[in-house]
């Protein structure tokens, strides 16, 4: 099956460009409605760091470290790494003895802009805690801390990945066909669009009195709702989006335009790819279904800054507009 047109740039009247994707909403019952493939192979990218935390919390290795709900969010983060982010990975990497050194993330300049500035104003090269995924790997040492492997915890065949990628497999209900390397060096296990709904909806749903695996998958959640400002940062459609939903929804971005959200009053998760890796129509796409499934108004300010945002020139000219495409939303 095709991907299916999801958001429209419009432009003097004209169809400018248009934006087509897979997306798919899980509930107690399966697949409730799917638009595109949703047998598609996708790589999750960063939208799946609650279920690589997921071995982090179920292990007993949370506990063991006395990780915060703050820190839980962090370890499902692409934060910006504002001084909230980069504080709060140096003291817990601080706290397990360990150091910079010891993540395999890699550096990149912060997107935060403040602290991007301050770094290049006095001439400091960015270090690993400023990656996005620093707070994902920090729970990657904890847990490899706990189960006492090899420094290479993000090699494949390491018990920390041996780990998540049996609890990736599970919650997405099947064997992954392949893996990538992200770009904190992590693997990546692909799934299926529906796959990885479902694995939102095994969050929706999961019981805080469960299982290990449910009880953690309630945990993180309620972490990622409660701060999110720790799982992206100030001006971020992750962190606005749970805001605006007052801490009863869940979302997550990754690359390329994948898009999750997890919606335990409902118990459904949902899932989505634009196949042209476009953030702009991957935040417009699940602000749409958000609002279809009644988490979000319409009229939200927030809403309206991802779902239909004028489009704007240089001059403050309004010069054309995004819409959902017919049959979407």
């Amino acid at each position: 099956m095709a991907a299916a047109p999801m958001i429209e740039l419009w432009r003097g009247g004209l169809l400018e460009s248009q934006h087509a994707g897979h997306a798919v909403i899980w509930g107690p019952g399966g697949i409730e409605a799917a638009w595109g493939d949703p047998d598609a192979v996708i790589f999750p990218r960063s939208s799946c760091k609650m279920i690589q935390a997921l071995p982090l919390v179920e292990s007993g290795a949370a506990d063991a470290f006395g990780l915060t709900p703050r820190q839980l969010a962090l370890s499902c983060a692409s934060h910006q790494g504002a001084e909230i982010h980069t504080r709060a990975v140096s003291d817990w990497l601080e706290a397990l003895g360990l150091g910079e050194a010891d993540l395999r993330c890699g550096s990149h300049l912060p997107y935060d802009s403040a602290a991007s500035q301050a770094l290049v104003c006095s001439d400091t090269a960015p270090c690993q805690i400023h990656n996005n995924c620093s707070g994902k790997h920090s729970g990657f040492l904890t847990l490899n801390r706990h189960l006492r492997g090899g420094s290479e915890y993000v090699e494949l065949d390491h018990p920390v990945q041996r780990a998540v990628r049996e609890a990736s497999e599970d919650v997405t209900g099947m064997t992954a066909p392949g893996y990538g390397i992200d770009g904190c060096s992590a693997p990546n296990f692909a799934t299926t669009t529906a796959g990885l709904a479902r694995a939102m909806a095994f969050f929706a749903a999961a019981n805080p009195e469960g299982t290990a695996r449910e009880a953690a998958a309630a945990r993180l959640t309620r972490a990622m709702a409660a701060f999110p400002e720790m799982v992206a940062g100030e001006g971020r459609a992750c962190t606005a989006l749970m805001r605006a939903m007052g801490g009863k929804v869940a979302v997550k971005t990754g690359a390329e335009a994948v898009f999750v959200a997890i919606l335990p009053d409902q118990k459904r998760g949902i899932a989505l790819k634009i196949t042209d890796g476009a953030t702009r129509a991957s935040e417009a796409a699940i602000t749409a279904l958000l609002i279809r499934l009644g988490a979000l108004e319409a009229a939200d300010p927030v809403a309206q800054r991802y779902l239909t945002p004028p489009q704007v020139n240089r001059r403050g000219i309004v010069t054309g507009e995004m819409r959902l495409a017919p049959g979407f939303g």
